[in-house]
């Protein structure tokens, strides 16, 4: 992946006020993961949350939440989907791991302001232990989503480990996840280091699909940015996918830079500021 890809991409990193991740990231296996194409990838759930955009036509991005994460993203066009989940992983490096949809309950509520077009996820820990409060907004200057979160963690016990907060993000870009036998409509994805810290990135160059009277008309790269530390790319199901090495032994490792042609799974490491608080940000666009 070429530098000038992925800052082709509207990221709005500038816009952001992040905390800065640290210069010393894991460092990665500069390779490809080996296992894909991995698990069959398929559509999110139907039954929305909520849906919000920009209250102006010039960002051309769609989102949707289901289950209490963040679901569908339409761009650049509001049939053509590029997300099948994006959610949160909690460890505390030791003893446990949460995923977001299996471990953790939600509420939601519009965020005022927005026209209804802004949502609000808390999502609670079924052990009681910690909530996430996030905000989803559409830039309206730009074609990207913004994610304000922030991680309440209840007094621990003495002696416990540290929380440690991970994104996971599983795309379907351009409307296509590959995965399984046939591996139709497969993904790539990579991590950018070019700015110096980790950017996830996942992409789709066909312009063509099978639907009747559809064609995607362009490639789609999607950029996940945020302070992030470590990183890593895999294939969904996979031992190279971030979530199977979390549940595993509630650690990254091994990381790999890319995965190519597959059903694809991106896992990023946040890094927060001193009041529990990050921005996320996820950017698209053609090139």
């Amino acid at each position: 992946m070429s530098r000038a890809r992925v800052t082709g991409l509207t990221v709005v990193a500038a816009a952001l006020t992040l905390f800065p991740a640290s210069s010393a990231f894991s460092s990665l296996h500069a390779a490809s993961a080996p296992d894909g194409p991995g698990a069959l990838s398929h559509f999110d759930l139907a039954r929305k949350d909520c849906l919000g955009t920009a209250e102006n036509t010039t960002s051309k991005v769609w989102f949707t939440l289901a289950n209490g994460v963040l679901s569908d993203v339409y761009y650049p066009t509001v049939d053509n989907t590029n997300v099948e989940t994006l959610q949160y992983v909690i460890s505390d490096g030791s003893t446990f791991t949460d995923l977001q949809t299996r471990d953790m309950t939600y509420t939601v509520a519009p965020i005022g302001d927005t026209g209804g077009m802004g949502c609000e996820v808390t999502a609670t820990a079924k052990s009681g232990k910690y909530s996430i409060v996030t905000d989803y907004i559409t830039d309206p200057g730009a074609n990207s989503l913004l994610m304000q979160m922030r991680l309440k963690i209840k007094p621990p016990p003495p002696g416990s480990h540290t929380y440690q907060l991970y994104v996971r993000f599983d795309p379907t870009v351009n409307g296509n996840g590959g995965g399984g036998s046939g591996n139709g409509g497969a993904d790539s994805a990579t991590v950018d280091t070019s700015t110096g810290h980790p950017v996830l990135v996942s992409y789709d160059t066909s312009t063509a699909t099978n639907a009747a009277n559809r064609d995607y008309a362009q490639p789609v790269y999607v950029a996940l940015d945020g302070s992030f530390t470590q990183a890593e790319s895999g294939f969904a199901g996979a031992p190279s996918d971030g979530l199977s090495q979390l549940d595993a032994s509630h650690a990254l490792t091994p990381t790999y830079t890319e995965a190519l042609g597959g059903n694809v799974s991106q896992t990023a490491q946040v890094a927060l500021r001193p009041d529990g608080k990050a921005t996320i940000a996820l950017g698209f666009g053609a090139s």
